[in-house]
């Protein structure tokens, strides 16, 4: 193999141009850790918060990308074969160690979760992160149950989509909010039963088709939409803070007693690779192979294009996920 490898650096927080595509050593991984080629990797708003500057406890100079999929290329345990597909979520990728927006990355063998898949890259990039935050927000977060209500607050994110499928897969009535006319007929396509535009408060229209408030609802805005989302909740109801879209996560000033209404249920989600088992990524891959699981394709920029991608992600250019790919037509 080559001894050194293109990836993406950011030297400090700041403007789309801080990031810039350099050649760096390949990497090589200690005991307990394991060498990926990187195939495909997804963008989330973590990472968009990284380069900011709004994350806590990131070094810099840092190669960001908190997941991607590819194929072992070391292993010094033995464990795992050259050539297998995996997945590589969290624990401190991008952040406190160099994550996977390179054509190599090393990971702790913890972190990574097999998977078998004639799937495209493109498609199996945009699975990891996305489905371990909302599998975790639906079984962990708020418990849903089969013939329930969920509000998703942002629902044409990544994030919102898959939730979205997942819920009804459970058996739940989904209702998703989109703060665009023109996006609405894109959440009815993937099986929102009760799309709505969001104006920046959503509680009245959602007691109109729910009476009472949805039993569930994951807030993925953040603290300036949490208020009204709570007020659309039943009391009894559960509502998740898993996401924080609109950059913003601290309730200044919190009193509970008059922060969160009578009854309602306020808890939030935010996992690691572990929280994702092994079968339910599968099951998803399988799905989306089979076609029991329909998701928007993602968006696809080669890695030369990595600041228009970071671009179009901070301004809510796209619906669904954004992949990149280290080295476009690769399958």
């Amino acid at each position: 193999m080559t001894a050194t490898m293109r990836a993406v650096v950011l030297k400090e927080p700041g403007p789309v141009e801080n990031l810039t595509i350099e050649e760096l050593p390949v990497p090589e991984p200690p005991p307990g850790w394991v060498r990926i080629k990187v195939r495909a990797f997804g963008l989330n708003r973590s990472e968009l918060h990284t380069r900011l500057g709004l994350a806590e406890g990131v070094t810099f100079p840092r190669v960001p990308g908190i997941e991607c999929v590819g194929t072992v290329d070391a292993d010094p345990s033995g464990e795992l074969v050259p050539g297998q597909q995996v997945a590589a979520i969290l624990g401190g990728m991008g952040r406190t160690f160099d994550g996977g927006y390179a054509e190599y990355t090393v990971v702790p063998r913890t972190q990574i979760i097999p998977f078998r898949s004639d799937l495209p890259w493109e498609v199996l990039g945009a699975v990891p992160e996305t489905l371990q935050t909302a599998y975790g927000s639906l079984t962990v977060g708020l418990d849903l149950r089969a013939g329930q209500s969920l509000l998703i607050r942002g629902g044409t994110s990544a994030l919102g989509v898959v939730t979205a499928v997942l819920a009804k897969q459970m058996g739940a009535t989904v209702l998703a909010t989109t703060r665009r006319e023109d996006r609405t007929a894109a959440l009815a396509e993937i099986g929102v039963d009760h799309p709505i535009v969001d104006t920046g408060t959503v509680a009245e229209q959602v007691r109109r088709i729910v009476p009472e408030g949805v039993d569930a609802a994951l807030e993925l805005v953040g603290t300036p939409t949490l208020p009204d989302t709570l007020a659309a909740t039943r009391v009894h109801g559960t509502v998740c803070f898993a996401g924080m879209l609109s950059n913003q996560w601290i309730v200044r000033d919190f009193y509970p007693i008059g922060y969160i209404p009578t009854g309602v249920r306020l808890t939030g989600y935010s996992g690691t690779s572990g929280n994702l088992p092994p079968e339910v990524l599968q099951d998803y891959l399988d799905g989306l192979a089979d076609g029991r699981i329909e998701v928007p394709a993602p968006t696809v920029y080669a890695l030369d294009d990595i600041r228009r991608a970071h671009a179009d992600m901070e301004h809510d250019q796209v619906i669904g996920k954004i992949v990149i790919l280290p080295i476009l037509g690769q399958r």
